[in-house]
């Protein structure tokens, strides 16, 4: 057992990126994805910071299997790894709008949304640390986002810096967890994607509409408005940008 530094114990992402970020090409990191437009930009994001990278997909009976579908299928075309867990007991235990089709998708005023799950997060990057520390990386990737998250609590910054010194405890490990759209509205996200030379490809191949329809989406459920509304801003944006 090693004694971690308080850098480890609760290490800053910001930390591990300063300088020109050559050192971090000789680290691994686990991107957890779903292959929407968050975790997507996220692995791109991860593509150019570290030497090596996998994707770690869960399964929790979410409605559309075409989730998992899709991540498998960018992590083929970007050529990484893409593993999948089986986290079905989510659906025993927590029952929501993301895995049944009998309740439906909607958001009340003070109430959580009814696609939020409770315990999610917190699972996934347990089981994405478990995972990670057997694979040799100490670099976990998410795109939780504390600006457009929904009212999902474990989306905002005080649970990923909480959790990430919990884990590092319970595993004698020094984690570190990248939130790199933590601050980023949806706009803000675009334009990350399209900086990383990924636009169009985000676009067109990530899947985050609760009713499973790739791309742009249906443009109805609450996922593609947030979308939607962000993509417009961006190109608005980048239009103005472009005729200055």
């Amino acid at each position: 057992m090693f004694k971690m530094t308080d850098q480890e114990l609760s290490p800053s992402p910001i930390f591990y990126l300063k300088g020109d970020g050559r050192a971090m090409k000789h680290e691994k990191a686990v991107v957890v994805f779903s292959g929407g437009q968050d975790s997507t930009t996220c692995l791109f994001w991860a593509l150019k910071h570290f030497g090596e990278v996998e994707t770690l997909t869960f399964d929790y009976g979410q409605r559309h299997k075409l989730e998992i579908e899709c991540a498998a299928q960018i992590a083929r075309e970007l050529g990484v790894k893409n593993t999948v867990l089986d986290m079905s007991l989510l659906n025993q235990l927590a029952p929501n709008a993301l895995t049944r089709a009998d309740i439906e998708i909607e958001e009340k005023e003070g109430e959580l949304p009814s696609t939020f799950v409770d315990g999610r997060n917190l699972l996934f990057l347990s089981f994405a640390g478990v995972y990670a520390k057997g694979a040799g990386a100490r670099h976990l990737v998410t795109g939780v986002c504390e600006t457009d998250f929904s009212g999902y609590p474990d989306c905002r910054d005080a649970f990923v810096k909480s959790l990430n010194v919990t884990l590092n405890l319970s595993m004698d490990y020094p984690f570190v967890i990248h939130t790199p759209l933590m601050w980023l509205n949806k706009a803000e996200t675009w334009k990350l994607s399209d900086e990383l030379g990924a636009f169009d490809f985000v676009r067109t191949k990530t899947l985050t509409c609760y009713n499973g329809i790739v791309g742009d989406g249906c443009g109805e459920c609450p996922a593609c408005k947030l979308r939607s509304a962000g993509l417009q801003n961006y190109l608005l944006e980048r239009e103005g940008a472009e005729t200055r």
